[in-house]
């Protein structure tokens, strides 16, 4: 009676339309509705790409632009080490689904640019990103190849009857008579011929003879914003801290006339002045540390502040007991042994340990 049956799995696979395989995997596909990644199956199956390898280019591919995919990045995110990230990239660079390159900055500054395809063959080729520096200039028009005779026969046994295809026979070559100095003509074999109705519509060409194509524009970095440090707060806030630290904070503006702040700002900013108080600073490091080195123009009084009380927090100040030196064990001194000349520890001269016996010394 305490076994619990969980009936939500045999409905979902008597929900499975047609005959469920009798072994191996068996999917239930919802559909996703947000947050989702399209991930081509030349990636998912690859059999040339480790798991590592399959499972880091998908968690790129599912990351926004700008994003950090450095190796120290990918460390912390994940339990693998930098050893088995770092081949993995690897391997991704390999297949060419990912491309690393070191480009030069206008002040001499060095960067790497990272870019994922998620479809290597349609982009890269050999390796090579279009409009990269160094990359080869395409001259003529990308066309299909005609379809494939199986792919025709398949598609007219869906249709109708299969026909016979008859192969047509190559133009003969002419002889040239031997007074004629012109330059003999190139045969040109025409495609075979395809039915109308199967015919497969060619797509546009993708560049034209002689022109560049577009260069393609990496996203902007963007660093990944930092979370906002909390404002610090003593670990009691008396009424006479609470007083001291709003007089201090209105009273700026006596030594900082850009300091002007409203009531409201000065209420947010009391638990952190009285966190420095708490920690045994005095009135004129606090005002120092708030007033000193301000930029020009400073617009918003109240957020430098914040970031000084918050960044420039001190420390406790150490006790008594802290400052003073650790106590050294006490170290037992060398002896020069009177008999044999080796060296021992003892507290008074003497002989050593083999030397006792034959002089009859105690130990």
């Amino acid at each position: 009676m305490d076994t619990q049956h969980d009936n939500a799995l045999a409905h979902a696979l008597a929900a499975i339309p047609g005959p469920v395989p009798p072994s191996g995997v068996i999917h239930i596909v919802i559909p996703h509705t947000n947050r989702f990644t399209v991930v081509g199956n030349h990636l998912a199956q690859h059999a040339g790409l480790s798991l590592v390898a399959i499972g880091i280019g998908v968690h790129i591919q599912s990351l926004p632009a700008g994003s950090e995919i450095s190796i120290k990045t990918l460390a912390a995110r994940f339990p693998e080490g930098e050893v088995k990230i770092a081949s993995a990239l690897r391997e991704l660079e390999a297949h060419g689904y990912l491309r690393r390159t070191r480009v030069r900055l206008a002040k001499g500054r060095v960067a790497t640019r990272t870019v994922f395809c998620n479809q290597p063959g349609a982009v890269l080729r050999g390796g090579v990103v279009p409009g990269a520096p160094g990359a080869p200039v395409v001259g003529a028009a990308v066309r299909s190849p005609a379809p494939a005779p199986a792919l025709v026969r398949e598609h007219l046994r869906a249709t109708g009857p299969e026909p016979t295809l008859v192969p047509e026979p190559e133009p003969a070559r002419v002889p040239e008579p031997a007074r004629v100095t012109e330059p003999e003509p190139t045969l040109v074999t025409e495609p075979a011929r395809v039915p109308e109705h199967i015919r497969v519509r060619e797509p546009e060409p993708t560049a034209v003879a002689g022109a560049r194509p577009a260069p393609i524009r990496l996203p902007a970095p963007t660093a990944p914003k930092q979370p906002r440090r909390p404002l610090p707060h003593p670990h009691a806030l008396t009424p006479e801290r609470r007083q001291a630290a709003s007089a201090l904070l209105a009273d700026l503006r006596r030594h900082a006339v850009e300091l002007v702040l409203s009531e409201e700002a000065v209420e947010e900013l009391v638990p952190g002045v009285a966190a420095w108080l708490e920690r045994d600073a005095t009135t004129d490091a606090i005002r120092h540390a708030l007033t000193a080195d301000l930029p020009k123009p400073l617009r918003h009084p109240a957020r430098l502040l914040r970031h000084r009380l918050t960044a420039l927090l001190p420390p406790p100040l150490p006790g008594v007991h802290d400052l003073t030196a650790p106590r050294r064990a006490p170290v037992t001194p060398f002896q020069t042994c009177d008999g044999c000349e080796r060296a021992f520890r003892s507290h008074e001269p003497g002989h050593c340990r083999d030397c006792r016996a034959p002089y009859g010394e105690a130990a």
